[in-house]
C-alpha cells in the first residue's frame, strides 16, 4: 500500500512539473506517435494527452470520412471526452477528391491554434503520407488558396480523370514533359504518374524540378524539404509480430460482436449498392478503399438466391481476407517507420523512440512511464536517459534506378529494392526453375549445351543513365522477413 502511495505522489509531481512547463512554451513543439495498427497509439496519445493538457489530431486517411467506425477503428465517444480529437468524421463518403495536401493545410492550422492556446499537439495515425506531410516540406500545392473543398466537390477530380487513361498512355504522356520522374515511378504506378502529370498541367513546371527546389532548401535532403518543426519527439510503438498478428485477429473478432456486418451492410446499401449496379464501383479512391471493405465484397454483393450456406461461405472468407489485409498492412507500416527514419540517420530526420507493446500488461512500465520521461525531458531542454533507436547498416541511400526482372517479368524501382528482390525466395525460385529447364536440354541436347552456371542475379538492370548495374551477392533477403 506505502509503494502505491509513493508511486502516485511521484506521478503528481512529475505531472505538475511539465504542465507547468507548458505554461511557458509548448515544448517539443509536436509529439507524434507511431505504430502499426492495434499496437496502441491511441491510448498512448490520451494518457498524455490528458496528463500533458494536449490535442490529438488524427492521420488517418479514412477516419476522415463519415461512417464504417467499426471497420477505421475510431476512437469512441467516451475517448473523445477524454481527450479533444480532430480531423475525425467531417467528409462525405462520397468525397474522393480530398488529398493530403489538403489534411496538412487543415492539420498546420489546427496545431498553430494549439500552440496559441498552449496546448501540446499529438499527432497520431498510421497514414504515413499525412504524418510525412506535417514532419517535413515535401508537398507541391497547385492548387489555388481561394478554392475550399466544397468547390472542388463539384468539380470532377483531374488526377482521378487522367488515372482513367490507359497505362501505356499514361506514362507515355509523363515520359514527354517529365522524363525525369517517368524514369523513377514504376510505369504502373498510375495515381504517382497522374499526380506528377497533374503537377505539370497546373504549374507548367516539370513535378521532378519543384522537387529538386525542395531538397535544394536548406535543411533539405535527397528525400524532400527541410523538418518542418524543429525537434519534434516521435515515439514509435513496436511489438513482436507473433504477438501482434495474434493481437490482430482476436480484434477482428471483437468488431464482429461490436457490429462490424451490420456496419458493413448498411454502409453498402446507403453509398456502394447503386454504384456496384451501375458498375462503377472503386475501391481504389476514398473510404470505399478501408480494409475490410472491399473485402466483404462478394458478402455484400450476394443477390437474394444465393442459399443461407454460401451465404455464410462469403462471409467467413470476407473475415479471412480482412485478417490478412490488416496483418500485411501492419507491416507495411513497420517498414515505412524503419525506412523513412531508422536508417537515414541525418540532422533532417529527427529521433524516434521506441516503446515495446509486446506485453500489454506492462503498458504503465515499457511505454507511459517511458513516454513522459522522455517528454518531461524534452521540455527541461535535457537529454532522455532513454536512447533513440537506430538500425544496423543506417544511412544507405536508395537511388531510384529502374530495373527490369526478366525472370520474374516484373519492372523493380529502386537499388534498394532491387537488391532485395535478386535476394527474394521468389527470384530464387524462378533461377533454380531455369537452371532446371536448362539442364534438362543439356541431357537432351548435348551438342548445344552451355554448361556456365546461370547466375542468380540475371536480369536486365538500368539506371536513368542507361548504365548496366551488376546485382549483389546472395544474402538473406527483407523480402524473405516477416
Amino acid at each position: 500500500m506505502r509503494k502505491t502511495t509513493d508511486h502516485s505522489v511521484v506521478m503528481a509531481a512529475t505531472t505538475l512539473g511539465m504542465q507547468n512547463a507548458l505554461k511557458k512554451t509548448v515544448l517539443p513543439p509536436l509529439v507524434v506517435i507511431l505504430g502499426a495498427t492495434g499496437t496502441g497509439k491511441s491510448k498512448l496519445a490520451i494518457e498524455i494527452g490528458k496528463i500533458l493538457q494536449g490535442e490529438i489530431i488524427s492521420a488517418d486517411s479514412m477516419q476522415v470520412y463519415k461512417g464504417l467506425d467499426i471497420i477505421t477503428n475510431k476512437v469512441t465517444a467516451e475517448e473523445h471526452v477524454q481527450c479533444p480529437h480532430h480531423m475525425i468524421s467531417f467528409l462525405d463518403p462520397l468525397v474522393s477528391s480530398y488529398s493530403v495536401v489538403d489534411f496538412r493545410n487543415s492539420a498546420l492550422q489546427l496545431i498553430e491554434d494549439l500552440h496559441q492556446r498552449q496546448k501540446l499537439p499529438i499527432v497520431v495515425g498510421g497514414t504515413n503520407y499525412y504524418i510525412e506531410s506535417l514532419l517535413w516540406k515535401v508537398l507541391i500545392d497547385t492548387r489555388s488558396g481561394s478554392e475550399d473543398q466544397a468547390q472542388r466537390k463539384c468539380c470532377p477530380d483531374p488526377k482521378m480523370a487522367l488515372q482513367k487513361l490507359g497505362v501505356p498512355e499514361l506514362h507515355q504522356r509523363l515520359t514527354e514533359v517529365d522524363p525525369d520522374m517517368a524514369a523513377i515511378l514504376h510505369p504502373h504506378d498510375t495515381r504517382k504518374i497522374a499526380r506528377s502529370l497533374q503537377v505539370f498541367e497546373e504549374t507548367g513546371v516539370a513535378h521532378s524540378r519543384l522537387l529538386e527546389q525542395q531538397r535544394e532548401q536548406e535543411g533539405g535532403d535527397f528525400l524532400g524539404g527541410p523538418l518542418r518543426f524543429p525537434d519534434p519527439c516521435i515515439f514509435w510503438l513496436h511489438a513482436d509480430m507473433q504477438a501482434l498478428d495474434k493481437r490482430l485477429d482476436q480484434r477482428v473478432e471483437e468488431m464482429l460482436t461490436q457490429g462490424l456486418i451490420t456496419e458493413l451492410q448498411n454502409f453498402h446499401l446507403g453509398f456502394n449498392q447503386q454504384m456496384v449496379q451501375e458498375n462503377c464501383q472503386d475501391y481504389q479512391h476514398g473510404i470505399f478503399q478501408s480494409i475490410g471493405f472491399k473485402e466483404f465484397h462478394e458478402y455484400l454483393t450476394a443477390d437474394s438466391e444465393t442459399s443461407p450456406e454460401e451465404h455464410n461461405r462469403l462471409k467467413s472468407k470476407g473475415v479471412e481476407a480482412l485478417k490478412i489485409a490488416t496483418r500485411r498492412y501492419a507491416r507495411k507500416q513497420n517498414k515505412w517507420v524503419r525506412n523513412r527514419f531508422l536508417k537515414r540517420p541525418d540532422s533532417n530526420v529527427p529521433p524516434v523512440y521506441g516503446l515495446d507493446v509486446t506485453d500489454l500488461s506492462q503498458w504503465e512500465v515499457t511505454v507511459l512511464k517511458p513516454a513522459l520521461h522522455i517528454l518531461e525531458s524534452l521540455q527541461k531542454g535535457e537529454a532522455p536517459l532513454i536512447e533513440p533507436m537506430r538500425l544496423e547498416g543506417a544511412g544507405q541511400k536508395n537511388k531510384r534506378s529502374q530495373h527490369t526482372c526478366e525472370l520474374c517479368e516484373r519492372i523493380i524501382i529502386g537499388d534498394l529494392e532491387w537488391s532485395a528482390h535478386l535476394r527474394s525466395k521468389a527470384h530464387q525460385h524462378h533461377v533454380r526453375k531455369k537452371r532446371r529447364s536448362e539442364a534438362t536440354s543439356e541431357h537432351q541436347f548435348p551438342q548445344h549445351t552451355d554448361s556456365r552456371p546461370i547466375p542468380s542475379t540475371e536480369a536486365s538492370t538500368r539506371d536513368r543513365s542507361g548504365t548496366q548495374i551488376p546485382g549483389p551477392e546472395r544474402t538473406k533477403s527483407q523480402e524473405d522477413m516477416p
